[in-house]
């Protein structure tokens, strides 16, 4: 377990930078580079360069992910630093119910984001954020989880739907909108919206989920704010919305920088 920590974390930390490094090249520069290609320019680079650039992020996602759960075996669940009070809690149904909402809640996200409600950009965000409140608190109170492990279920929450977009949403849309750029044909235009819906969703949660991923150093931020120790749910969920800003704030500025 010694070796396998600082092993899976390297790994864990190289694909990520893969994955995210990617994510952002579409979101802050392609998105505003590509509507400057004509149509013949478009059939030249996309077929070339979309798809080894897609293999580099899906397979970033997956590796990211993949040695995500590992870590969150080994650190949390084996190294005991899942509960505030291991006496008190325990692996029972509280604690697996938790994991199920970390990892099956990909499909109520998806859900959301196909209902009406995803129509309402303001109301689904304020959906979503309350429903990821609710869970973290849930997370500390009833189920006994410490301040590191709601941070880290949270990411892992984040992570999952991160790379079900990616694999299950982004990949397969794109895998058509290429080959239609390739023929010579216009893309359909619900696979670009969606495609490019989901992307953006990675790039909201992936700001949030980062200060997820370093919580160790940072388990002295509710005390030094002064909270008391029921309300350290509060700071994930104020770097959530800090995350959504900067994103916003980045997606701003990327719509600004122009081209020689």
């Amino acid at each position: 377990m010694e070796l396998i920590h600082p092993i899976f974390k390297w790994l864990h930390v190289v694909a990520g930078v893969m994955w995210i490094g990617l994510l952002y090249f579409f979101n802050f520069i392609n998105t505003a580079f590509a509507p400057t290609m004509d149509g013949d320019t478009k059939k030249k680079v996309v077929p070339e360069l979309m798809p080894r650039t897609l293999y580099w992020f899906r397979w970033g996602a997956a590796w990211t992910w993949a040695t995500g759960v590992i870590l969150l075996l080994v650190v949390y669940y084996h190294g005991g630093l899942t509960f505030d009070d291991p006496e008190s809690s325990g692996y029972g149904i509280e604690f697996f119910s938790m994991v199920g909402i970390t990892f099956l809640g990909v499909f109520a996200y998806d859900a959301l984001y196909k209902s009406p409600i995803a129509s309402n950009v303001r109301l689904a965000t304020i959906v979503s954020f309350v429903l990821l409140t609710i869970v973290i608190i849930v997370m500390k109170e009833w189920a006994g989880f410490s301040y590191r492990a709601f941070n880290m279920h949270l990411g892992a929450l984040f992570g999952t739907n991160m790379a079900f977009n990616v694999w299950f949403r982004i990949w397969p849309a794109q895998q058509k909108i290429i080959t239609s750029i390739k023929n010579g044909e216009a893309p359909d235009g619900e696979l670009l919206a969606l495609a490019g819906l989901r992307s953006k969703h990675n790039t909201y949660m992936s700001v949030p989920l980062i200060w997820t991923m370093h919580n160790q150093h940072h388990v002295t931020v509710p005390t030094a704010l002064g909270l008391p120790a029921e309300f350290s749910w509060l700071v994930p969920m104020v770097m959530v919305i800090l995350g959504w800003h900067i994103v916003w704030q980045l997606y701003k500025k990327s719509g600004t920088i122009k081209g020689f």
